[in-house]
């Protein structure tokens, strides 16, 4: 099965049927010198993703066309257009869309910008529209240590720090088995 990724030459825009969203990248660290990462993103009804956290990074969310939910260190708040909410470093964060019937639009801005949280990115999506991510959205634990990593994205609760220092064994082995370089040549070169 060919990825579905919708493209410019510099892979601009991503779909994610797991999630329910399609991004596109408006502009990416390598083009602000690393200042941002700036995307749009267009969420289905119902659509969203599970709490997480950056360590290196905050996100900015501004509601364009819908109402935007967002959970910040278990606050749930409801953005409308025009309206903005960060996700500073280390906060546990998610978004999703709180409507049944409305797909929503919103701009995420991540300061500085993340080369690795982009690639992350179009690796997820370019995986689960190949179909190689479980009923959960999530794929195998190697492809998902390294992606966590690469991202800089952690897990939140008890499960977190449990699996943080394996995820780093797993993805340090992952990296040594050429698994990075595979994903990175399919998805992202």
């Amino acid at each position: 099965m060919k990825t579905m990724i919708m493209e410019t030459p510099s892979r601009r825009v991503l779909y994610n049927p797991s999630i329910k969203d399609k991004i596109t990248f408006i502009r990416t660290a390598e083009e602000s010198h690393d200042a941002i990462t700036e995307i749009e993103v267009e969420l289905a009804p119902k659509g969203g993703n599970g709490l997480h956290y950056h360590k290196s990074f905050d996100e900015e969310f501004t509601a364009i066309e819908g109402n935007l939910g967002l959970e910040v260190n278990g606050r749930k708040i409801t953005l409308k257009p025009g309206e903005t909410a960060i996700a500073k470093k280390g906060e546990h964060h998610r978004f999703f869309n709180p409507s049944d019937t409305e797909t929503i639009l919103f701009i995420v801005r991540i300061t500085p910008g993340n080369t690795g949280f982009e690639n992350c990115l179009r690796i997820a999506y370019g995986l689960a529209n190949d179909g190689k991510i479980g009923k959960s959205g999530m794929p195998g634990i190697p492809v998902m240590a390294l992606l966590m990593e690469m991202g800089d994205t952690g897990v939140t609760g008890g499960i977190g720090a449990v699996v943080k220092p394996f995820f780093k064994l797993i993805a340090r082995r992952a990296r040594r088995r050429g698994l990075e370089l595979e994903l990175l040549k399919k998805y992202v070169f």
